[in-house]
């Protein structure tokens, strides 16, 4: 009864165990690839709705409600058993070691019997060896799981050529949100394009003022660099995104106004030019102070003027 389905789903993940490795986001968004795999997962991130109410204006709302999309994600073996000093018998394919929002992805029937049949393998191999579940060889178990036809990883093919654009083919130094420090947008999206690699992070147009992006790299050579900030363009973006350049003996503050289609080709906007000294952090960081909409961080560029 899908009613009763939240409930069921709850309860569950109060009973998830702590293993010797936690599927977490960055998992199901393949930053992070497990490498014993036991199955595949590939539902988004999600999280039902914790309340609704009314706002002052008269609108209902949904609170604590997340959809994160994901790419097919190997989930790792070490999650499935608990740690060894707590049980040396015991697979765990549905209440598995995961945090909260890498297990509203991996809560899926079909993901729950792809991991049941191969802990059902584990277990069988753990006895015919007389090992502990956790010391079984898993380069046997993968063997046997691929040729019971276990599906333990996908070659993922690359966004379409028309939305994603290669840092190679940009040129100078970039550095793309997957390698910056973020504090906060958390939210990930590919469905405006073009766009740097496989995609944006965004600030989900919530908790004002606490989230931050921070590009940053170490250049070679002393000179003047034209700095290019990259974004995707929507009428949900925010008009008044903070992007600040700090560069030798100074910073500067400039406002970018997202809902505008980037000036160079389409995704990419030029911050102004600033020295920088070889070896000198060049830094750019973008914040989502009192904005009003979704504040896109995608790619940062540094172009050395000759």
């Amino acid at each position: 009864d899908n009613h009763y389905w939240p409930r069921q789903m709850y309860i569950r993940e109060a009973r998830r165990m702590i293993s010797d490795y936690v599927m977490a986001e960055r998992n199901c968004r393949r930053l992070v690839v497990a490498e014993d795999s036991v199955g595949m997962g590939a539902y988004n991130m999600d999280s039902h709705n914790a309340q609704r109410y009314i706002t002052k204006e008269g609108f209902v709302r949904n609170e604590g409600d997340i959809q994160i999309g994901t790419r097919p994600y190997p989930i790792s073996y070490k999650s499935i058993v608990p740690k060894a000093e707590q049980c040396t018998n015991l697979v765990v394919p549905v209440c598995l070691s995961a945090s909260h929002i890498a297990y509203g992805s991996i809560r899926m029937e079909p993901v729950f019997m792809v991991l049941g049949q191969s802990a059902a393998t584990a277990a069988a191999l753990a006895i015919d060896e007389k090992v502990d579940i956790q010391k079984i060889d898993y380069t046997k178990l993968k063997a046997k799981l691929l040729s019971d036809k276990q599906v333990l990883d996908l070659a993922l093919p690359p966004p379409a050529a028309h939305e994603s654009v290669s840092k190679e083919k940009l040129g100078g130094i970039v550095v793309d949100d997957t390698e910056a420090q973020l504090v906060g947008f958390d939210g990930r999206g590919s469905s405006a394009s073009p766009f740097v690699g496989e995609g944006y992070a965004h600030d989900s147009n919530k908790e004002k003022g606490l989230q931050k992006a921070i590009f940053k790299t170490a250049l070679q050579q002393s000179g003047d660099y034209e700095v290019r900030f990259a974004y995707t363009s929507l009428a949900n973006r925010a008009t008044n995104v903070p992007v600040t350049v700090k560069f030798s003996g100074g910073q500067k503050k400039i406002i970018v106004n997202e809902q505008k289609k980037a000036p160079i080709d389409g995704f990419m906007i030029s911050l102004g030019k600033f020295h920088f000294d070889a070896g000198q952090d060049a830094v750019v960081e973008i914040t989502n102070d009192d904005t009003d909409g979704y504040v896109i961080v995608d790619a940062v560029q540094w172009l050395l003027m000759k």
